[in-house]
Formats: structure tokens, C-alpha cells, sequence
């Protein structure tokens, strides 16, 4: 069955810098796209990155663009979401998604704040 498990977030100081990883299993992940999405408290959850399967094509919400990358290794069946200068407002919990034939699969989500 499809999994997606989420790892790297954590506590830093505005400015910094943190690594989020998603490890996927079940299905044949380099055949798909995958997409980081966040859910801050009391909001909506929202999509923040997407990459493409063989990496040609990424794109994110405005707020993330010049600071965050999203990247993938598909011989680790990885996904890494890299967040630098970060705010305060990019505090939340961070969630690895795909789809897979007409079904969106979802992990637990990593929580990153943002704080000093």
C-alpha cells in the first residue's frame, strides 16, 4: 500500500534553515509527481511545492518562491523539501502528497515552527 512518511521538521530561529524529507513506498514513485503542502493553525491546508517525476518541472506559492526548493531522488524514493530564510509565518504542520491512480495519498505531516 502507499506510504508517505515525513521527517526533518522541528524548532528554528527566523532566518534559518531546515530540510524537510518525505520517504515514499507502495507504488512505482518514479512515475509520479509529489507535492508539499502545509497547514498552519486554524487555516486551510495549502499547497506550498510541487515537483514533476524525473524533475522538469517544479513550481510553488508565491510566498515560498527565491527561498524554499523541492527536489526528489528517485533511486531513494525521496522527496526533500529544502526551506531557507525562514519566517515566522512558515510555521506549520508539513504534509508529502501524491496521486496515485485517482487517489490522493497523504503523510502524517512533520511539524516546523518558526520562532524566536
Amino acid at each position: 500500500q502507499v506510504q508517505l512518511v515525513e521527517s526533518g521538521g522541528g524548532s528554528v530561529q527566523p532566518g534559518g534553515s531546515l530540510r524537510l524529507s518525505c520517504v515514499a513506498s507502495g507504488f512505482r514513485f518514479s512515475h509520479y509527481g509529489m507535492t508539499w503542502y502545509r497547514q498552519a493553525p486554524g487555516l486551510e491546508r495549502v499547497l506550498v511545492a510541487h515537483i514533476t517525476s524525473a524533475s522538469d518541472g517544479t513550481s510553488y506559492v508565491d510566498s515560498v518562491k527565491g527561498r524554499f526548493t523541492i527536489s526528489r531522488d528517485n533511486s531513494k524514493n525521496t522527496v526533500y523539501l529544502q526551506m531557507n530564510s525562514l519566517k515566522p509565518e512558515d510555521t506549520a504542520v508539513y504534509y508529502c502528497k501524491t496521486y496515485v491512480d485517482g487517489t490522493n495519498y497523504w503523510g502524517k505531516g512533520t511539524l516546523v515552527t518558526v520562532s524566536s
